[in-house]
C-alpha cells in the first residue's frame, strides 16, 4: 500500500511551508514516528514525523515551498524493513542487505550527512555571521557542525594572506523572509529606515504607563515603588533560551531609536554575550509570543515588577463594522499585573490606552507628524 503523505498545517493562518532539510534519503526506509525532514513556517521551524513504517520516495526538493496539504512524499507500507540494519536506503539486490555489518548500524545517523555539514539551526545562525562552514569543525556525529558550534564560532579578522575567498549565496528560509518582510514593511522614503512592531508597541506602552503610573511601579514589604522613567523589559530568543534584556528609558527614545537598541540586545543575547546588567532594573515587560503562533495566553509577571504587556499572533478575523461583517487582520493582546497595587480600572484604562495608540499612532505617538517616526 502506498501512503501519501500530506503536509500538516503548523497553525490557524499558516498557508504553505518550505522544506528547510530532508533527514532521510530516497529509498530509504523510515520508521513511524520517524523524523523524516525539518520545514519553515513563517512562525518557526518544525519536524515532520512520518505517519508509516516503510520505503520513502521524496516528491518534493529541498527548498521546495509547498501549500498545506499538499504531497511531499510517498511510503510504500508494504515494503519489508532492510533486515540487520537501522533506516536505510533500499536496495534491488539481497546481497548488499544480508551482507552489511551489524557494527554499521550505530553510523548510519552520521552516514546522512557529510562532515562539515551544519544542522540547519546552525547554518541560519553561521549566514547571520558570515561564515562558512568548511572553516569549521563540528562536534557532531560524523563531524556534522551543531548549533552550539555555531554559537560559539569566532568570525576570522585580519589581512587576508592568500587563503580562500569564496562567497556562498544561499536562499534565506520562509522563517527569515517573512521576518524580513515585517521588519522592513514600514520603512521611509528617506533614509530608507525600517521600523517593526516593538518600537510602536513600546511607545504605546511608555504612553500608556504615563497615563497609568501604578502599572509602572512595584511592592517591595510595605511600600509602593513608584517611577518617572520607563525601563521597558523586551523578552528576546537566545540560543540559551529566552531572555529579557532592557531597553532605559524608553519613553525618551525614538521609534528608531528603540529598534536600533532591541536590535542590539537581540544581537548580544544571540551571540551569548549578554550580562546580567542588561537584563536588571526594567519597570514593565512586553514579550511578544506572536513570532511563535501564539493566539492567546497569559503571560507570567517578571518579579518584582508589577505588570507585563502578552502580544500575539496576527490573523485576519470577521468583525462588524458599521453593521457589516468584514475581514481584518487582528491581535489580542494581555495584561498580567500585581492586583496589590493596579486596579482593575487601571487595569482595563492601560489596555484601552495601548489599543488607542496603536490604532492612531500618527496622532498619538507621532503628534500629527509622522515624520517622527524616523527621527533619531
Amino acid at each position: 500500500m502506498i501512503l501519501e503523505m500530506k503536509v500538516p498545517s503548523p497553525g490557524e493562518s499558516i498557508k504553505e511551508v518550505e522544506i528547510a532539510t530532508w533527514l532521510v534519503k530516497d529509498g530509504d526506509y523510515v520508521e513511524k514516528d520517524q523524523a523524516i525532514a525539518e520545514v519553515d513556517s513563517d512562525k518557526a521551524t518544525l519536524e515532520l514525523p512520518a505517519e508509516a513504517s516503510g520505503i520513502i520516495t521524496l516528491k518534493a526538493e529541498e527548498g521546495d515551498a509547498v501549500a498545506v496539504g499538499a504531497v511531499v512524499c510517498h511510503i510504500d507500507t508494504a515494503a519489508a524493513k532492510p533486515s540487520g540494519s537501522a533506516p536505510a536506503a533500499a536496495a534491488p539486490a539481497a546481497a548488499p542487505v544480508a551482507e552489511a555489518p551489524k557494527a554499521a548500524a550505530p553510523a548510519a545517523p552520521a552516514a546522512t550527512y557529510a562532515t562539515g555539514t551544519p544542522s540547519p539551526a546552525a547554518k541560519k545562525i553561521l549566514d547571520e555571521k558570515n561564515i562558512a562552514p568548511a572553516t569549521l569543525s563540528g562536534t557532531g556525529k560524523g563531524g556534522r557542525i551543531t548549533k552550539d558550534d555555531a554559537v560559539n564560532a569566532v568570525p576570522s579578522m585580519g589581512t587576508p594572506t592568500g587563503g580562500s575567498r569564496g562567497v556562498e549565496r544561499t536562499k534565506l528560509s520562509m522563517l527569515r523572509r517573512k521576518v524580513a518582510e515585517r521588519l522592513v514593511a514600514a520603512k521611509a522614503k528617506h533614509g530608507g529606515i525600517g521600523l517593526g512592531y516593538m518600537s510602536f508597541f513600546t511607545k504605546a506602552v511608555t504612553r500608556a504607563l504615563e497615563l497609568f503610573p501604578d502599572v509602572n511601579s512595584m511592592m517591595d514589604g510595605d511600600h509602593k515603588i513608584a517611577y518617572d522613567f520607563a525601563d521597558i523589559s523586551i523578552a528576546v530568543s537566545g540560543p540559551k533560551g529566552l531572555m529579557v534584556p532592557v531597553v532605559r528609558n524608553a519613553e525618551n527614545l525614538t521609534f528608531r531609536g528603540i529598534e536600533a537598541e532591541i536590535k542590539r540586545l537581540a544581537i548580544k543575547a544571540r551571540d551569548g554575550q549578554i550580562t546580567v546588567d542588561d537584563m536588571t532594573g526594567g519597570t514593565f515587560t512586553i514579550t511578544n509570543g506572536g513570532v511563535f503562533g501564539s493566539m492567546l495566553s497569559t503571560p507570567i509577571i517578571n518579579p518584582p515588577q508589577s505588570g507585563i504587556l502578552g502580544m500575539h499572533n496576527i490573523i485576519e478575523r470577521p468583525i462588524a463594522v458599521k453593521g457589516k461583517v468584514e475581514i481584518h487582520p487582528m491581535m489580542y493582546v494581555a495584561l498580567s499585573y500585581d492586583h496589590r497595587i493596579i486596579d482593575g480600572r487601571e487595569s482595563v484604562g492601560f489596555l484601552v490606552a495601548v489599543k488607542e495608540a496603536l490604532e492612531n499612532p500618527v496622532e498619538l505617538l507621532c503628534g500629527g507628524n509622522p515624520k517622527k517616526a524616523f527621527e533619531l
